[in-house]
């Protein structure tokens, strides 16, 4: 346990020494979500039936990107090698970044959240669910950066799983049109999809309040989706890149 927490302190110091990784991780949320709001300010309705299930796509888009980047950019500085030539098992490492990236999923989340409901007014009814869904998703895109990275040569290669990770899932959570009016294949590859289960989630805040079975359901499988690419990311990881 005392390895996997130094690995998560080291991973937030070198955070915490990049502004640009910082900006985008905390900043760049809140002001895609108030570029939304703005964009559609004669329609507010539009807003506030998809503003709340963007407030689990920008950060899980975003938080995929800078792990799979930062993990990429490890390996072939030869920083992973280093460690693993330590005692320091590969779970260990995995979930010391699942921990640092994670601090900073839940730190994006709340000011996030805090901009929607207070500074954009969206129509959310159980406000701490809608907290606790955020930085669910936010560490769901930080473990299936940790898992991809490890099939990326390069950071532009890391980058380039983007459109194949986030993008399909984008096209088929209900964000564009209702799961169920898709073709049969279409739906059932989108319950698949760990990204539709958050925009039902957030869909279910607007419609009703307190925390639903529905709610519990979806928090459920999301965690379980989490949890799985963890084990994964732990299981692929190369010490350094062929």
């Amino acid at each position: 346990m005392s390895r996997t927490i130094a690995t998560a302190t080291r991973v937030l110091q070198q955070l915490s020494h990049d502004r640009r990784s910082i900006a985008l991780i905390v900043v760049l949320p809140s002001v895609l979500l108030m570029l939304f709001k703005y964009v559609f300010d004669g329609s507010p309705q539009v807003f506030d039936r998809v503003g709340p299930q963007m407030l689990g796509i920008f950060p899980f888009t975003i938080m995929f990107l800078v792990t799979s980047v930062t993990m990429v950019r490890e390996r072939t500085s030869g920083t992973l090698e280093r460690l693993l030539t330590t005692p320091l098992r590969r779970g260990e490492l995995i979930v010391g970044y699942g921990i640092a990236f994670g601090i900073a999923a839940l730190v994006q989340s709340l000011a996030t959240s805090a901009v929607a409901i207070w500074l954009l007014d969206m129509a959310v009814r159980t406000p701490w669910a809608m907290v606790v869904f955020a930085v669910t998703v936010a560490v769901l895109g930080t473990a299936l950066g940790l898992l991809m990275s490890a099939f990326a040569v390069t950071e532009f290669q890391a980058v380039q799983f983007m459109p194949l990770i986030v993008i399909p899932q984008l096209l088929l959570c209900g964000l564009l049109a209702p799961r169920e009016s898709m073709p049969e294949l279409l739906q059932r590859i989108s319950d698949a999809l760990p990204l539709s289960y958050a925009t039902d989630a957030f869909s279910e805040m607007v419609r009703t309040s307190g925390f639903t079975s529905t709610l519990a359901r979806d928090l459920a499988v999301l965690v379980g989706c989490g949890v799985l690419a963890l084990v994964l990311a732990s299981m692929t990881l190369r010490r350094r890149t062929p």
